[in-house]
């Protein structure tokens, strides 16, 4: 059997997600010192193909884990360190800020998605306050196979944005916003109450977890069009929506 944890005693570290999953396993920097950052990043280099990413490290930590375990980069505005990033694929997300406030969770979102090989184009400063601003980034908005969409206050960019395109909308709240925006509590749910159908929401200030979410996407779509489905038996009809044939 395949190695599938490494036990670093500190740390047991899923060296089988990126063959479950397609993506090696994201190290979370907070609470975590340099040193114990610069052991799971090698321990994931050396067993998987893809990008190793550690998520949430301040400048200061990256120096000390990047001249222990060379060959990466750090994006200081979204936090990221990342070696082996991914080659530039073809699915395309757009990343959406209402307010340029939320610039950096959004920073965040563009800098994982690119890593592990989305396309990605940044439309900033959105916001529902001007919607004339929203509407003429239409055509850009319904190009993208994806849509993240960041926002704090009361969180409204989230439904304008999914009552224009076709795409899947992955919406981020974030702590912006004065008082009763309760740090992000007021758009969390006013975006999981949306009326715009089928909005993805992830957690407050989540650019990862849009990001991921992107990605399984992503993933999920390229592997269909590399397997697809055997054809359909002659003689037999395709069944219908539903099931029912």
């Amino acid at each position: 059997m395949s190695e599938r944890v490494v036990d670093l005693g500190f740390a047991r570290v899923d060296v089988d997600r990126e063959a479950r999953q397609g993506t090696p396993e994201v190290v979370y920097g907070p609470g975590k010192t340099a040193g114990e950052i610069a052991a799971i990043a090698s321990a994931l280099l050396a067993r998987n193909a893809g990008p190793v990413l550690a998520t949430r490290v301040e400048e200061a930590d990256a120096r000390t884990v990047l001249a222990a375990v060379p060959g990466g980069s750090h994006d200081p505005a979204a936090r990221l360190l990342a070696w082996r990033p991914a080659a530039p694929g073809t699915f395309a997300v757009a990343v959406v800020t209402a307010g340029t406030s939320d610039g950096p969770v959004a920073a965040e979102a563009a800098a994982v998605a690119r890593a592990l090989g989305l396309a990605v184009t940044v439309i900033r400063d959105v916001g529902v306050a001007g919607i004339h601003r929203l509407l003429a980034e239409t055509e850009r908005l319904r190009a993208a196979d994806a849509v993240i969409v960041v926002a704090g206050m009361e969180g409204a960019l989230a439904s304008a944005v999914g009552g224009l395109v076709a795409a899947p909308v992955i919406a981020v709240p974030t702590s912006v916003g004065y008082g009763a925006a309760l740090e992000g509590v007021t758009a969390l749910l006013a975006m999981l109450s949306s009326c715009a159908a089928g909005l993805t929401v992830v957690n407050i200030d989540s650019g990862f977890g849009a990001a991921m979410a992107a990605h399984r996407l992503a993933h999920t779509a390229t592997r269909r069009t590399l397997s697809p489905p055997p054809p359909t038996p002659a003689g037999v009809e395709a069944a219908r929506p539903g099931g029912r044939p």
